[in-house]
């Protein structure tokens, strides 16, 4: 239980408080708001103030770290374990908490500094999340474990972060996976199933924005479908197979480009050869058909050849004609032995050539076997780095045949998975029946309390997880809704209480009751004091003065007796907790 909440504040109010019941009233002045009344007169900052002691973030806009109040240090009494401790933070030094009386807490061999009183919050946090709700004080827990503060959260809900909206959220923030491990921890279930489902939630997520990415864009481009990735890698295999055996038999010829030089050579002298013997060819063509047209003149023709002449010149001619045609016998004798001679020469070049091109040709030949059966040093060299090449292709396709198949399977498992953990899920919730059972009827006797029908809590399985839900069949309004939480946080306290895990107190910001009839909120203090006195805990109210009931009580029942000696009030500057005004 919480003893006393002071600081070295000069205005600050101390509250002390008792066992049981313990309601802290707060005068509104005529006119003021709601929100002035709050920052008036602070009864939304002893939650505040509870959070901000028992590990709360300090944020550049909590009230602990304004102008205001970041240099003073506020401290808590309260009962940690079998012994009262007292605690201190100050808003300007956050991650340091100052403890005294804390002995039996075993705090010597995790000291933040030389002063045997101050630890650090992130160690505060676990000291308190073992000795109250016993989690773990040592070693790495899940991420998706309970925490204390979430638990913490429970029983001291803030009204600003949405803790009056839903009897299983705390905070409107809060994650599904936290309402689910912290509320199945709290009521004795097997918390790691829900932990385990939103390990499942986020695998699922993983794998939704990769099936997205695969549909659209360059992922998709990258892993491509299996069996067209097969095909390829069936493919790129074979070429990886054959080019292995080409370099197995490869030789390499250290004269390469010697002899390829000097085949080229060659086949560029043969050529030329070639082109020689079409010009003598064509030559003996045309001399053979010289020759065979080449004839003396005719008799006939000289005859009348030498007539002329007579005529013309008498004193010429005077040989006879049988000379003249010896004469050009003998011409066309000696033309005729000329162009058979051209001709013999002409064929004797095109037969030497005709050798020396066989000579060439096999030459070439041999140079061209060589070079089939191995080559140069840079082909063998490109020949691997083109072998490289493609087992790295062909690795790289089977890594995206494995990442393709892969997707197209984990659909398949996390179905399972989910199948899995349902079971579990059912499993649990029926080996617990008893411990189920009675939070079920706890709450719907405490909410028979407060109305004509009982509430009622359900517990089920589902494909997401457990579901916890609480209806109190009346009118609908907010009210009812406000006393569902009333209802489902007085059980969970019981229950936690009977269970040796929790802090010792449940706190009640006045917001919970608002838009409650006056008579349900008379029953739901009385109830909340009686089953404090017959649980061993200790209930924390805060009300507006002008919202204590005057009827609904019964059994003489007596509020008074369960007020705070110290009030606060909006109606002067000093009036509120902390004695001053800020934003």
């Amino acid at each position: 239980m919480i003893h006393r909440l002071a600081s070295n504040l000069p205005t600050f109010k101390t509250l002390t408080f008792k066992s049981g019941l313990n309601v802290l009233l707060a005068d509104k002045s005529e006119g003021a708001s709601d929100r002035q009344s709050r920052n008036g007169a602070g009864k939304t900052s002893v939650v505040e103030l509870l959070h901000f002691l028992f590990g709360g973030d300090v944020r550049p806009d909590s009230i602990f770290y304004s102008k205001a109040l970041r240099d003073s240090t506020f401290k808590a009494l309260v009962d940690i374990g079998s012994h009262p401790v007292s605690v201190a933070r100050l808003g300007a030094r956050p991650s340091s908490i100052g403890l005294a009386q804390c002995d039996h807490l075993g705090l010597e061999a995790d000291l933040a500094s030389a002063n045997s009183e101050v630890v650090a919050n992130e160690k505060w946090k676990r000291v308190l999340g073992h000795q109250w709700f016993s989690l773990p004080q040592d070693g790495e827990r899940g991420r998706f474990s309970p925490s204390f503060r979430s638990l913490f959260s429970r029983f001291a809900r803030r009204h600003a972060g949405g803790g009056f909206e839903s009897p299983i959220q705390h905070t409107a923030m809060q994650q599904t996976w936290d309402q689910q491990v912290s509320t199945s921890y709290l009521l004795g279930l097997d918390w790691r199933i829900g932990s385990q489902f939103q390990e499942l939630r986020e695998e699922e997520k993983s794998l939704r924005a990769l099936r997205k990415a695969v549909r659209s864009g360059d992922l998709g481009r990258y892993l491509g479908r299996p069996p067209e990735l097969r095909t390829q890698l069936i493919l790129t295999d074979n070429k990886v197979a054959q080019l292995h055996g080409r370099l197995d038999a490869f030789r390499v010829v250290k004269e390469y480009e010697d002899f390829e030089r000097e085949a080229n050579e060659l086949t560029s002298e043969i050529g030329r050869m070639a082109e020689q013997n079409v010009a003598d060819l064509a030559l003996v063509e045309e001399l053979g058909s010289a020759r065979d047209v080449e004839e003396p003149p005719a008799l006939d023709d000289l005859g009348a050849l030498y007539e002329e002449a007579g005529v013309v010149l008498p004193d010429i001619v005077g040989q006879r004609l049988t000379e003249v045609q010896r004469f050009h016998r003998t011409i066309v004798e000696n033309r005729r032995a000329h162009l058979d001679a051209e001709i013999q020469s002409a064929n004797q070049r095109i037969e030497d050539r005709n050798k020396r091109s066989d000579q060439l040709d096999q030459r070439r030949q041999q140079i061209m076997q060589t070079l089939k059966s191995g080559g140069a040093l840079e082909h063998y060299t490109a020949l691997q780095d083109e072998l490289a090449r493609l087992e790295g292709e062909s690795e790289a396709l089977r890594q995206r045949l494995k990442d393709s198949e892969r997707l197209e399977q984990t659909k398949d498992e996390l179905d399972a998975e989910r199948t899995r953990l349902v079971t579990a899920l059912r499993a649990d919730i029926r080996e617990r029946k008893e411990l189920l059972d009675n939070a079920i009827l706890r709450f719907a006797d405490l909410s028979k309390s407060l109305y004509e029908r009982a509430g009622i809590l359900t517990i089920a399985d589902t494909q997401n997880g457990p579901r916890f839900e609480v209806r109190i069949e009346a009118e609908r309004s907010r009210g009812i809704n406000n006393m569902q939480i009333f209802c489902f946080d007085l059980m969970l306290v019981e229950l936690c209480a009977e269970q040796g895990r929790f802090p010792g107190f449940l706190v009640h910001d006045s917001h919970l009751f608002d838009g409650v009839d006056e008579r349900q909120v008379a029953k739901a203090l009385q109830l909340g004091a009686e089953r404090a006195e017959r649980n061993g805990f200790q209930y924390i109210v805060t009300l507006n003065s002008d919202a204590i009931p005057t009827e609904g009580f019964t059994g003489g029942f007596d509020i008074r007796n369960h007020v705070l000696d110290t009030k606060l009030t909006d109606a002067t500057e000093d009036g509120g907790l902390f004695g001053i005004r800020f934003n």
